[in-house]
């Protein structure tokens, strides 16, 4: 009879994490147990199914060649072997093996562990999130030692299998009905000592460095956006997996433009007379410069929307708004003739307050009606 799909076995997605696929497979070895099924003959053969599925969706290579070729790329290595059907404890060795810090299933495979993630914390402008670019950063990392070439022991050394745990890196505890392996005390997991460590990495098997990466940022990126480098974080343990680098964006501060989402803000301020008389400035933009008319009596705080002068985010469609907010300047270090000119307008304003300056008289209007009611 044919192999059913791994995935459909454990009832999950292709793109499924490893502890969605752990779950997944605690659930279905609790439901078929033989020793919770005496009277189901076909749960033997289901439990055996899915515990051949984890252990190759379990392990980083296995399923890799698994997603390629199908049962062909893993059928040397699918065998139940070691899987033992005796008691209810065996069934979840490979379990109680990650819960309790042994890796990613028990034996030979219990050692090895995936690499660290890393975040880099990149500051970068406001026209480089705008437009994208493309930086070098410096990063440090555990990377292999080449004294050893990983092994942690001294060069015409090597380590030996450990005494305590039998180069299985756990060790099994009876609690009761169940029997629960631990990580090993005496290697912590690896399944073995180093009698001379190297003298570079002190027995680690790996050394900090640094690494300089090139990183494309894409045009459109926000403050707190992450770019993902694959396998750039540190090296995994005894041939396990490289982690990823996470680049956490951060954007500098602006001399003239404020962010909002896809938006962009902006103060403009103008002359009294501009804001009197009307007039046409020019005002900037991150393309350049753009012109815009001012009518006349604009009054502060008036905001004036360009569109599609803003940003086009990373997920969007078009392009946000640049919004100009209006802030009258009023003139200073002025002439006397200037002065008498600025009076002979108050005095010719005031004669028609109403007329002239509405918003006053009518705040003022508001302020009697106040008083007025104490």
């Amino acid at each position: 009879m044919a192999k059913r799909d791994y995935y459909q076995v454990l009832g999950v997605n292709r793109d499924a994490s490893d502890d969605e696929i752990k779950k997944a497979y605690r659930k279905l070895a609790m439901k078929y147990h033989p020793d919770r099924n005496p009277d189901n003959p076909k749960a033997e053969e289901q439990f055996k199914e899915a515990k051949e599925a984890y252990e190759i969706l379990s392990d980083g290579q296995k399923r890799a060649a698994y997603d390629q070729y199908g049962h062909a790329g893993v059928d040397q290595q699918a065998g139940m072997g070691g899987a033992g059907m005796g008691g209810f404890s065996d069934a979840f060795g490979g379990i109680f093996d990650e819960i309790f810090g042994g890796g990613r299933g028990g034996g030979g495979r219990s050692n090895i562990y995936r690499g660290a993630d890393l975040r880099y914390n990149l500051e970068i402008t406001l026209e480089q999130a705008a437009f994208g670019t493309e930086t070098k950063i410096r990063i440090p990392t555990m990377e292999v030692c080449d004294s050893c070439d990983g092994s942690g022991a001294k060069k015409g050394t090597q380590a030996k299998t450990c005494p305590t745990c039998q180069g299985s890196g756990q060790v099994r505890m009876q609690q009761g009905f169940f029997s629960i392996q631990q990580t090993c005390p005496k290697c912590h997991g690896t399944g073995r000592f180093i009698p001379e460590p190297c003298p570079s990495c002190h027995g680690a098997g790996r050394i900090k460095q640094h690494k300089t990466l090139s990183v494309k940022i894409p045009a459109g990126v926000d403050e707190g956006d992450r770019i993902r480098l694959s396998g750039e974080g540190e090296h995994g343990i005894n041939g396990g997996p490289s982690g990823d680098l996470y680049v956490q964006i951060h954007l500098k501060p602006h001399g003239v433009f404020q962010r909002e989402q896809n938006d962009l803000h902006c103060e403009m301020p103008i002359s009294f007379t501009t804001a009197a008389l009307g007039g046409e400035i020019e005002i900037p933009t991150l393309e350049g410069v753009a012109k815009l008319k001012i009518p006349a009596e604009t009054q502060s705080g008036k905001v004036f929307r360009l569109r599609g002068k803003g940003i086009k985010g990373v997920r969007s469609s078009g392009y946000g708004d640049l919004l100009c907010h209006v802030v009258v300047e009023t003139p200073v270090n002025l002439t006397e003739r200037q002065r008498e000119l600025l009076r002979e307008l108050e005095e010719s304003s005031q004669a028609n307050s109403s007329k002239h300056n509405p918003r006053a008289n009518s705040w003022m209007d508001r302020v009697k009606d106040f008083f007025s009611t104490k």
